[in-house]
């Protein structure tokens, strides 16, 4: 189903998502026990996730993990769903999913302005590979010697 997805095709290749009574039915067997119930749930709520993913796509990223991601919080949204809330999974589900995503953005962010020393930063006049930790001048003190 999600390899459907990162070929682009249209929602219309979905099955539709469940009604009312199908959702009570199969939050009723999940909640005994059934995992096939579970599976189906999931399946059935996949249209939501590429339809979500659809409004970061121009982010940069590539379209296979953010389905990935947007699964894993649709999953999360299917294993904390209260259903004696009346309330419909599409709802809650969409929040966990958008959630999960701006969750994946936010690391991304924070970890893309970390520097490696160890980075290479060009070559030498020999051709020798040169890394930040090679050009950086450090003092022949240790810092606990100084306090």
């Amino acid at each position: 189903m999600i390899s459907n997805v990162l070929r682009g095709v249209s929602l219309k290749t979905f099955p539709n998502p469940l009604t009312p009574d199908e959702e009570k039915y199969y939050f009723q067997k999940y909640t005994e026990g059934d995992l096939e119930a579970k599976h189906i749930l999931i399946e059935r709520n996949l249209r939501l996730v590429a339809h979500i993913v659809r409004k970061y796509q121009n982010l940069g990223e590539e379209m296979e993990d953010l389905i990935s991601i947007g699964t894993i919080g649709l999953i999360k949204a299917i294993t904390t769903f209260d259903p004696t809330r009346n309330n419909r999974l599409a709802a809650y589900a969409s929040k966990c999913i958008h959630n999960e995503i701006l969750m994946m953005l936010r690391a991304k962010k924070k970890t893309s302005k970390d520097v490696s020393l160890y980075q290479s930063i060009g070559t030498d006049k020999e051709g020798n590979e040169i890394c930040l930790y090679d050009v950086l001048e450090a003092s022949d003190h240790d810092i606990h010697d100084k306090m």
